[in-house]
């Protein structure tokens, strides 16, 4: 470093350095910052692993239990919940649903009855199900649709909405159902389903009744249309005009094929929660309809259907050879048929 000396007046010595360039001091501060920031560095690689994860917090979100205290113990078991995969039940999701099946055969009301609990705010039964053969082609295929029933997945015309407080549908006993009544009965157990059996006590009427309607089904009497129910005295006044032809040859054993499949359907499904309704008992007695909703544990409702019924006359005038057909079951245990009948 150079040094200048610089003699005053008074023969003082003073002694001057120069002066400090700026460029070099922000050299050597930039040079303390970069090894600062090296030793950093060195220090927090050093203190991590090159197999160190990131690990994140596990949440798990649960859903609320709902709460089942006003729930009996003894029906646990026919109480349900359901998740819908197509949509949510929101507010609903706590509201319980039970499962049940209208086990019947053709026409034995089953289609007015069906249209009384839809007349129920909080019940869906949503038809006749397996009148489609694919559905029933194998047990299989018996459980996947039943499946997306009982979730609540299944949509027609009588689907309520999210706060359905009892979904099922009805089921002929000639689709399927006695033919793999074993596995049937284990899921129904297994899945809580409560069956109501219904039928008719007067198996005459309804065999004119199945005979007049596959008759109407060729024809089509009404404009070329076909139907099974109507809703006006005018459409079940030109279909009670046929008057059918029962073959009095095989009226005995066929009456007697069709007791024997009744019993049948109740003796295998004797072990599951049902109960047994006739369709006499149920037009004549309303209070059977209350039973039935105190059966699937709902308020009482006053059910309406505005089905109008076909044949509503005496048996003597529905058929065209009655003579036949009195000959053919006098003496018999099936005599009680020609007598036995109800007012509407």
């Amino acid at each position: 470093m150079a040094v200048y000396i610089r003699f005053s007046n008074k023969d003082t010595l003073v002694i001057k350095a120069p002066k400090k360039s700026p460029l070099v001091l922000r050299m050597v501060v930039l040079a303390f910052a970069v090894v600062c920031g090296v030793y950093i560095c060195s220090i927090c690689l050093s203190q991590t692993s090159p197999h160190t994860k990131a690990k994140f917090l596990d949440i798990q979100v649960f859903d609320r239990p709902c709460n089942t205290s006003s729930t009996e113990q003894w029906e646990t078991p026919y109480v349900h919940y359901p998740k819908p995969e197509t949509y949510s039940r929101e507010e609903c999701s706590c509201n319980p649903v039970r499962y049940f099946a209208i086990l019947s055969t053709q026409r034995s009301g089953s289609g007015w009855f069906e249209t009384l609990l839809n007349n129920h705010t909080n019940i869906s039964s949503n038809g006749e199900i397996f009148s489609i053969k694919d559905r029933r082609s194998n047990i299989s295929s018996i459980f996947k649709t039943m499946d997306k029933i009982y979730n609540l997945d299944w949509f027609s015309s009588a689907s309520k909405n999210e706060c359905s407080a009892a979904v099922g549908f009805k089921w002929m006993l000639n689709q399927g159902l006695m033919e793999h009544h074993e596995e049937i009965v284990e899921y129904f157990n297994r899945k809580g389903v409560s069956a109501i059996f219904l039928f008719r006590r007067n198996l005459l009427r309804r065999m004119i009744s199945v005979v007049a309607n596959s008759y109407d089904k060729d024809t089509r009497l009404l404009n070329g249309t076909h139907k099974s129910h109507v809703h006006s005295p005018l459409e079940a006044q030109i279909l009670a005009k046929y008057k059918p032809t029962i073959n009095a040859t095989l009226l005995l054993p066929d009456l007697k094929q069709v007791e024997e499949t009744t019993a049948k359907a109740l003796e295998f499904f004797k072990s599951t929660r049902h109960i047994v309704l006739y369709y006499e008992d149920v037009i004549t007695n309303h209070t059977k309809l209350k039973d039935v909703q105190e059966f699937l544990r709902l308020p009482y409702g006053d059910l309406k259907s505005r089905q109008v019924k076909i044949h509503s006359g005496p048996l003597s005038n529905q058929v065209e050879n009655w003579d036949d057909i009195q000959k053919a079951l006098k003496g018999t245990s099936y005599e009680r048929f020609l007598h036995a009948d109800y007012q509407i």
